[in-house]
């Protein structure tokens, strides 16, 4: 971090003190939270787009995708705001470093760590999915390692809710980092979450070979990679890779979204049975990644590595079908089709005889391995190859797509379905209520077990939080086996819910409560004497505990500013032992006593109160002592 001269206090509170990185739209900076006496990370945009309606709408964007989202591996947003024109973002300050600075230099990460790092990812972004925010900015530079080896992802920047329209980038341009695009997004397309995925198997991919897939001499070149290339093998660039480690790869960097991972909860699902040495899903596909024409490495770009507006690429991908063309195309595109049929025709016509295939070979119960080899040697390609848990040994083909002895041509497809062997244990099912939905996630994950998530609006009567797991089914301790579903009931984050007690934490404590359970910490504040807590401590808040609210509320603390003034009793007349009681009823305390002769005292009043230090009726401090005088 490079400390700045010019220690600046924004909106009367934050105060820079060092700058840590400059980024596409902005500068962030350490800073230090004057309010809650805490460190934060400081996201500042450039005064030069400050002035632009259409960036200071990206940057509140960011602010409000990102606040929205509460998970251990999404950095945090705590507040936004604007100073005299300058727009800004208070995030949580990470101790540690982003993956960009570990992958410097082309340095490289071993395959057991690149996928335990990379599924944290994926669980961050499946979060952030299941909340309908869309990353669509994925990279090195957005992933942040704490100094524990916790991921944080960071900077949802150009992030949009899922379905709604992208308004703020340029006519003909796409926002995003060249390197890390999904084939749709350079295509200038709709995107979902899929095209996270493809973006985190860039980055996979680039963690264990030292570059990513595609590099060229602009981001309009690596853009029409991403469209138009073969992705190259990864053996080309490293040969001590895993074969499971690479097939999970390029599932995730195939240029159809419907041939990738669905979500990036499948894609942390196969990364964690990589980690636990059991098979993945992900199998390694014919034609649809590698070939002669695959791409080769030309001299890296920096440029590439920015966030930035790159005009969109036209199609075709190389393994999605063309848009259909305009009327204008119409006669061209049916001869086209038509020359096509006839020249196949007459080819088949030709070589039938010789290296057709006229019925499928039976494969099932043959090792995967043992049955491609069988069909490529008669002329069939691999289709899709998906997997499902059997009584089969690991690895053996259960059915084909078509079925054995059906008429098949040469170069037709055929669908494999391959066994993931027995995968099912006793196993008792945990208990994840209470648990964040990512904590309880990996805890059922562990265990093998599914989780299955089910959104709800009504809050119980013991009350909840966003994103914490209300109820799960099957209850925790019954008798399961490894690969149940196991249902968790989740408070949805438009759902309003009880405010957390936090009186008698601290301000920092209160605010991780608060932060946790999806609640903001509002710039007001306020104190109250307190008899109670000590000074500092939160003695109420605005709105109160229990009451309901929806995530993202601001929350005021209200914290003690020392003990309250209480009035003194009269205790003069009474024994030492009432006027103990009297004081204590009164939150004070006996102080000194002694004794003095005065014509007041008599034998009938020996040892009662003859004199009190606070005179009655007077206001003092709680807890104050009061010092007395006996008769004799």
């Amino acid at each position: 971090m490079e400390p700045v001269s010019d220690q600046r206090i924004y909106s009367n509170r934050y105060r820079v003190t060092h700058l840590i990185a400059r980024g596409g739209m902005a500068l962030v900076y350490r800073a230090d939270d004057t309010l809650l006496g805490r460190p934060v990370a400081l996201k500042i945009l450039y005064p030069e787009l400050s002035a632009d309606p259409l960036f200071v709408e990206r940057f509140r964007r960011e602010a409000q995708a990102a606040a929205s989202l509460s998970h251990p591996n999404i950095v945090p947003v705590f507040d936004w705001g604007e100073d005299n024109g300058t727009y800004f973002i208070v995030m949580e300050l990470i101790d540690g470093t982003s993956l960009a600075d570990v992958l410097r230099g082309s340095r490289t990460m071993t395959p057991s760590r690149s996928a335990q790092l990379i599924a944290q990812v994926a669980a961050a972004l499946g979060y952030a999915h299941r909340n309908g925010v869309v990353h669509r900015d994925v990279k090195p530079g957005n992933i942040l390692i704490t100094s524990d080896g916790q991921v944080k992802v960071t900077d949802f920047g150009i992030a949009q809710a899922v379905a709604s329209e992208d308004q703020f980038a340029e006519a003909g341009s796409v926002m995003g980092t060249a390197t890390y695009f999904s084939p749709e997004q350079a295509e200038g397309a709709a995107v979902d979450g899929r095209s996270d995925v493809y973006s985190l198997g860039v980055v996979l991919y680039e963690m264990l070979v030292g570059r990513p897939p595609y590099i060229g001499d602009s981001p309009i070149e690596v853009s029409r990679q991403h469209v138009h290339a073969t992705v190259p093998p990864i053996s080309q660039f490293a040969d001590a890779i895993p074969s499971d480690l690479e097939a999970i790869v390029m599932m995730a960097l195939a240029k159809s979204p419907g041939q990738r991972y669905q979500n990036a909860d499948e894609l942390r699902a196969d990364l964690l049975r990589f980690s636990e040495g059991r098979p993945v899903s992900a199998v390694s596909r014919e034609g649809a990644f590698f070939g002669a024409d695959a791409t080769r490495a030309v001299s890296a770009v920096s440029s590439g590595e920015r966030t930035q507006a790159v005009p969109v690429m036209t199609g075709p991908r190389t393994d999605v079908r063309r848009r259909r063309r305009g009327p204008n195309y119409s006669l061209i595109t049916t001869g086209v089709a038509i020359l096509v049929v006839v020249v196949a025709g007459l080819a088949y016509f030709l070589t039938s005889g010789k290296s057709g295939v006229s019925s499928m070979p039976n494969v099932v119960g043959q090792p995967v391995a043992s049955a491609i080899s069988t069909l490529r040697a008669d002329g069939l390609t691999i289709g899709s190859t998906i997997t499902e848990s059997s009584s089969k040994p690991s690895g053996t083909v259960l059915s084909t797509d078509p079925p054995a002895n059906a008429h098949v041509t040469s170069g037709q497809a055929v669908n494999l379905k391959v066994s993931l062997g027995k995968s099912t244990a006793p196993v008792t099912v945990p208990d994840v209520t209470t648990q964040s939905l990512s904590n309880a996630e990996s805890v059922l994950s562990q265990d093998l077990l599914t989780p299955k998530v089910v959104f709800t609006s009504v809050i119980p009567a013991s009350g909840g939080s966003p994103g914490t797991v209300l109820t799960q089914n099957p209850a925790a301790g019954t008798n399961a086996h490894t690969g149940d579903v196991i249902t968790l009931t989740v408070l949805s984050p438009s759902a309003a819910f009880p405010v957390p007690s936090v009186i008698g934490q601290s301000t920092l404590q209160a605010a991780s409560i608060l932060g946790q359970a999806g609640l903001t910490i509002s710039q007001t504040t306020a104190t109250a004497c307190s008899n109670r807590y000590d000074t500092g401590l939160v003695v109420s808040t605005n709105p109160g505990p229990s009451t309901s609210v929806k995530a993202g509320t601001s929350v005021e603390l209200i914290t003690s500013s020392g003990f309250c003034q209480v009035v003194v009793p009269n205790v003069i007349g009474m024994s030492q032992s009432d006027a103990t009681t009297s004081l204590k009823a009164q939150g004070l305390v006996l102080g000194l006593t002694s004794t003095a002769s005065d014509p007041a005292c008599t034998i009938g009043n020996a040892g009662t109160v003859l004199a009190q230090s606070a005179p009655p009726g007077s206001s003092v401090l709680y807890s104050s002592a009061v010092d007395l005088t006996f008769c004799p």
